[in-house]
């Protein structure tokens, strides 16, 4: 699956570069996006992992059914939420694009702890604070 991840990456369809050309390098939000993200038996076209965020760009092959389904079990077995966007979408209203990623992005809780953020509960070992 990752062979097909590097070779789809070492092949972007016009869509998929355009819109990697406003995500790259964490130039949205701060969010750092990966490419072509192998995920089990499926490859996202874009995947924000800190918060669990993939993105797919769909041409006029896709299934709608098909997807829908695929959706649920990345979210099921995985926890990643996927938001879809057609290919005119991506080509004709970038702006509305990356708001609506914006949007979602900003709402989803991070996947990982922010160094330095305390449990909420800490057992008294992991507390460190003196009484």
């Amino acid at each position: 699956m990752s062979d097909n991840a590097r070779q789809n990456r070492r092949n972007p369809t016009e869509p998929e570069l355009r819109l990697w050309r406003h995500l790259s390098n964490s130039q949205l939000g701060d969010f750092k996006f990966r490419r072509q993200h192998a995920i089990g038996n499926r490859i996202l076209d874009v995947f924000c992992p800190s918060i669990a965020l993939g993105i797919e760009i769909d041409g006029q092959t896709h299934d709608p059914d098909d997807d829908r389904r695929r959706d649920a079990l990345l979210k099921h077995q995985h926890g990643i939420t996927v938001l879809r966007f057609t290919n005119t979408d991506v080509m004709t209203n970038m702006e509305g694009v990356l708001l609506t990623i914006l949007g979602h992005a900003r709402h989803m809780p991070s996947r990982w702890m922010t160094k330095g953020v305390l449990h909420p509960n800490p057992s008294s070992e992991e507390e460190g604070l003196s009484r």
